[in-house]
């Protein structure tokens, strides 16, 4: 099939490109190699990890037009949208850029699906929109009325957005809230990747919390192995659905809502420790306060994701680390 990725240059979205590629598909990408964060590290990752001609369109999800026209240019199959501002602290200095590209953004690609006959919408949720839930694990069933970030909001808009469209235009979604992703060729501006810098150069870390964090780390190829197997799996009716006791993450419409995680909190004391055992130096730790729209915990119920696919995450921290620094050190030349 053919399979339109937006966001291909981003940490998931260039794996899932191999992935698929691998598999046989046809891949075409979305992404404007913006510089929230290194160019470079989005341009290698095309030319190194992805090594193909894969045609990548260098446009924004708000330029209406320029969307549209990929669409009608390559009437994919399956489109799989990653592309979206990211990060939940950012989202607190430049609200406008996530109404842009994560609403506005995601108001294109609904268009496109809906106008160019696409068989199945897969788009990226969060685990943020959980916000200020506390019931643990938590579930795809529950109500997440209240985000904690403006980045959680808009992930939250998408499902709705999403929903509607399935409603409207029989389109079949698929919202995946992913759990704290990490691993080769990662965001330099998640833990994982500064932590790693921080030690090696001897620079303190900054601990969150006072350390009295959790999270349910996820690594890439988990995540990459669950979407390659909801490609040809487009959300169906929920036969079960009822309006008096209405389930969030399921619909009369073709419309399905999983949590992608480990379904193994680990706690960010033992995270660093676990570089710590891989680079064989220890972190020097500057420990702060919780900051403004994060979450103290996050833990994800994969249940429905098993039932459906078969698979659930299950990579263990220190190998899923070992992997990233192995990574780092290549890239970035350094011997220890």
């Amino acid at each position: 099939m053919k399979i339109l990725i937006t966001g291909m240059a981003g940490f998931i979205g260039s794996h899932l490109s191999k992935r698929l590629t691998y598999m046989g598909h046809e891949v075409v990408g979305i992404d404007n190699i913006n510089d929230y964060y290194s160019t470079k590290l989005k341009e290698d990752r095309l030319k190194i990890l992805l090594n193909s001609n894969l045609r990548n369109y260098e446009v924004s999800l708000e330029d209406t037009n320029a969307i549209l026209s990929v669409f009608e240019k390559e009437k994919p199959d399956i489109v799989i949208n990653l592309a979206a501002q990211a990060g939940v602290r950012y989202s607190l200095e430049n609200p406008h850029t996530y109404i842009a590209s994560n609403v506005m953004g995601f108001v294109n690609i609904l268009e496109g699906c809906r106008h160019y006959n696409v068989k199945n919408l897969i788009y990226a949720s969060s685990s943020s929109v959980y916000g200020a839930n506390t019931t643990k694990p938590f579930s795809t069933s529950d109500n997440i009325d209240h985000p904690l970030s403006l980045y959680a909001a808009t992930k939250k808009s998408n499902e709705l957005m999403a929903h509607t469209y399935s409603h409207l235009y029989n389109l079949p979604t698929t919202g995946l809230r992913f759990f704290t992703v990490y691993g080769p060729w990662g965001r330099p501006d998640m833990a994982l990747f500064k932590f790693t810098k921080a030690i090696l150069n001897d620079e303190a870390i900054d601990v969150y919390n006072h350390g009295n964090m959790m999270r349910d780390f996820t690594y890439v190829d988990d995540i990459v192995e669950a979407i390659s197997r909801l490609v040809d799996k487009p959300a169906q009716p929920n036969s079960q659905w009822t309006g008096t006791n209405p389930d969030p993450s399921s619909s009369y419409a073709p419309y399905k809502v999983y949590n992608i995680g480990n379904n193994s909190p680990v706690r960010l004391m033992e995270f660093i420790e676990a570089i710590e055992k891989k680079t064989g130096k220890t972190a020097k730790k500057n420990f702060m306060d919780l900051q403004p729209g994060d979450v103290p915990e996050t833990y994800a119920d994969v249940e429905d994701l098993f039932i459906n696919i078969d698979f659930k995450p299950s990579t263990d921290i220190q190998e899923g680390v070992n992997r990233f620094v192995d990574w780092y050190l290549e890239y970035y030349n350094i011997k220890l």
